[in-house]
């Protein structure tokens, strides 16, 4: 009994692939090419699970590395760091390097949303007698979905930055700031060099696209 190289649910009894259905072939009845190619794609994808956890270790313990270090210089001030670390930004003595560790929030929006389109309408209605074309488009835009249903946060965000002094206006803005929900929070781990002598920073890459 041999072990499926791709790691499917079920071992692949020897002399035998399975196809892409999940049915058991011999493999005297595979054309040598498609044997082959499972080969090799099989090794890739092997090799590629290595790295990625090889990847996985070093951002563990370079954020482990990052955590003690925020805990000695906090503990020069008699203080400690509570909670997750992120947005930060740490430079090399020489500054040719920098670690930045970033916190990405990602947002939803509950049924407050729903209620601050109602009474950004109901503004838009008040506002003007002939109910100006143009200023519609601009708030169905901000609250257009995309495919997936999704609301676009910076649209939605940019009317919260509008500065309009009506009472009805500023009761929408705080259902749109009281709708938002944060669903998760992701940090991401990022390596820079200084290029040359400039003050510019190239990221280092850790991704496959990007060497």
């Amino acid at each position: 009994m041999s072990t499926n190289p791709l790691n499917t649910s079920f071992p692949i009894p020897d002399g035998y692939r399975a196809d892409s259905y999940g049915r058991l072939v011999p493999v005297a009845t595979i054309e040598p090419l498609d044997l082959l190619r499972d080969d090799t794609v099989a090794t890739i994808i092997s090799k590629a699970r290595r790295v990625q956890e090889q990847m996985r270790t070093f951002k563990n313990q370079a954020m482990d590395d990052i955590a003690a270090f925020l805990a000695i210089a906090a503990e020069q001030y008699k203080t400690t760091f509570g909670g997750r670390k992120g947005n930060l930004s740490l430079v090399s003595y020489d500054g040719k390097y920098k670690v930045i560790v970033a916190v990405s929030d990602s947002l939803n929006f509950d049924e407050r949303l729903h209620i601050a389109k109602q009474l950004i309408d109901e503004c838009i209605h008040e506002w003007t007698a002939d109910s100006n074309a143009n200023i519609k488009a601009l708030v169905e835009h901000a609250f257009q979905t995309d495919k997936q249903g999704n609301i676009n946060t910076a649209r939605i965000f940019g009317l919260m930055r509008l500065k309009i002094d009506d009472p009805k206006w500023q009761q929408a803005m705080q259902a749109l700031k009281d709708s938002i929900q944060i669903t998760s929070t992701s940090q991401y781990l990022r390596l820079y060099e200084r290029v040359g002598e400039s003050d510019k920073y190239q990221q280092i890459a850790m991704d496959i696209a990007g060497l």
